[in-house]
Order: C-alpha cells, then sequence, then structure tokens
C-alpha cells in the first residue's frame, strides 16, 4: 500500500526545508513527506496525487496560502490542512478557520508546536476516514428502519434476532418461532410494517457487513461470504451485484482507493 503523503507549501526556503526535515525524521518510513515553493506549484502536486496532509503557508506570490485553500474547497477529495504563517492578524485566522483548516500556527514554529498540530490533524484523518467508511457502507433503507421505534414488539424482536444472527443460517420460520408468531403472518408483518420481505432485510443486514469488511480489511472475498453468513461466494456475488450493481471486487477497488 501507498505511504500517505504530507505536502508542504511555503516559499521561503529555510521554512520549507526545515519543516520537511523536522517532519521527515518523524514520520521515518510512516509517511512521505513533499514540498512545494508556490500554491501553483502545490495545485499541479495535488492534481495529480492523493494529499492526506497539506501544511502551507497563508501569505506567498501569485496565488496565496487562502486562494489555496478556496481551490481545494472546491474540490470532492480534500486533504487535512495546517495553515502557518508570520502574521497574527485575526482576519487570517478567521479567513482560514472559515476554510477548514486544522490548525494556525505562527512563525516561528517550534518543533513541539509543529508535531502536535501533525498528531491532532493526523486525528482529523482518522476521524473523517471512519466518516468516509460509514458514509459508504450504510444502508439508508436500514438506517430508517433502525432509527424508527413505532414499529410493533414483534416485529422489533425479529430485528434484532436477525441482526445478533446474520452471520449464520437463518430463517423466516426460526424467526417467527422465536417471537411466537405463525411464519406467514410475520411475513405479512414485515411487508406491511418494513415494506420489505424478511428475505431483502437479512441480504440487506448481511451486505452492509460486507461492504464494511470490504473497505476496512483485507479478506478475500469467499471468507467475507463466509463471515456474512453464505456457504458460497457465488450466491454472494450475485446478492451484492444486483444491489451494488458492482461486484464485491470492483467495490472494493472503487473505495478503498479513496482513503
Amino acid at each position: 500500500m501507498d505511504r500517505k503523503t504530507i505536502l508542504i507549501v511555503d516559499d521561503e526556503p529555510r521554512t520549507r526545508q526545515g519543516l520537511k526535515k523536522t517532519l521527515e525524521n518523524w514520520a521515518e518510513t510512516s509517511y512521505e513527506v513533499i514540498s512545494a515553493a508556490s500554491a501553483l506549484e502545490a495545485i499541479d502536486i495535488i492534481k495529480q496525487r492523493k494529499i492526506m496532509l497539506l501544511i502551507t503557508d497563508i501569505r506567498m506570490p501569485e496565488v496565496t496560502g487562502l486562494k489555496l485553500l478556496e481551490i481545494l474547497k472546491e474540490q470532492s477529495k480534500k486533504p487535512v490542512v495546517i495553515v502557518i504563517s508570520a502574521y497574527s492578524e485575526f482576519e487570517y485566522a478567521h479567513e482560514a478557520l472559515r476554510l477548514g483548516v486544522v490548525n494556525y500556527l505562527l512563525k516561528p514554529i517550534s518543533k513541539q508546536k509543529l508535531m502536535e498540530a501533525v498528531e491532532e490533524a493526523l486525528e482529523e484523518v482518522e476521524k473523517r476516514t471512519r466518516t468516509g467508511r460509514i458514509e459508504r457502507v450504510i444502508d439508508d433503507k436500514l438506517l430508517t428502519i433502525n432509527m424508527d421505534e413505532r414499529y410493533n414488539s414483534s416485529i422489533k424482536d425479529s430485528l434484532t434476532y436477525i441482526d445478533q444472527r446474520y452471520n449464520q443460517e437463518i430463517t423466516l420460520k426460526e424467526v417467527a418461532d422465536h417471537v411466537h408468531l405463525n411464519a406467514s403472518y410475520l411475513s405479512a408483518l414485515f411487508k406491511e410494517e418494513l415494506q420489505l420481505t424478511f428475505s431483502e432485510y437479512l441480504t440487506r443486514t448481511r451486505l452492509q457487513h460486507a461492504k464494511n469488511m470490504l473497505i476496512s480489511t483485507t479478506l478475500p472475498i469467499t471468507e467475507i461470504a463466509e463471515k456474512v453468513g453464505y456457504s458460497t461466494s457465488k450466491y454472494f456475488i450475485k446478492l451484492f451485484k444486483q444491489q451494488e450493481s458492482m461486484t464485491p471486487n470492483a467495490y472494493r477497488k472503487l473505495n478503498v482507493s479513496d482513503f
């Protein structure tokens, strides 16, 4: 897997090189630290590769750091940003914060202040990654169902039972027996209250867990299929394609590349 990249942007060579050296010594081989002498150079770099963390001066010739942040704000995949500046004017800090920076550091920057800011920024990167994964994985229909408290007790108990055993072989009759109802009556209740059949709810639940495993682990498809309750990967892939319009492998490649 490619190393995550930190980009430093500063038109002052001494500052740029000092920050780069400090971060390289800290990062060792965990992160790649690169630099740019201008916002225009930084824009070219960001177009060509994914930047995890951007550390930029706010006042630079031609294109300022603030202008760079405005350009980045229009992009769907934005790096976490730390702004550095020799100026403490309120309007600069306020505008930088409005544009989504996570920290504003005044020059000269001590190594301790820099590292504290970078550690906080990396926590924000991880938070955004988790949030992004949740948004990719979540099934809106299941979310709506799980947030609705108006269902009768039999349906609520049935959903809890399924959610706890989705990774096992499970049948409508088994769930109906658990909630002391006739299977045909429970089936009708599912359709009436959830606008989903028992089978559809179970499939959506299993596939939601599968999507999470696809983008958060390197487990093979066959193992993921087994872990969400399917005895064969062929049937799992068929159901996955029906719901997501792509294979599990294609889903993994598409989504993992964004993190």
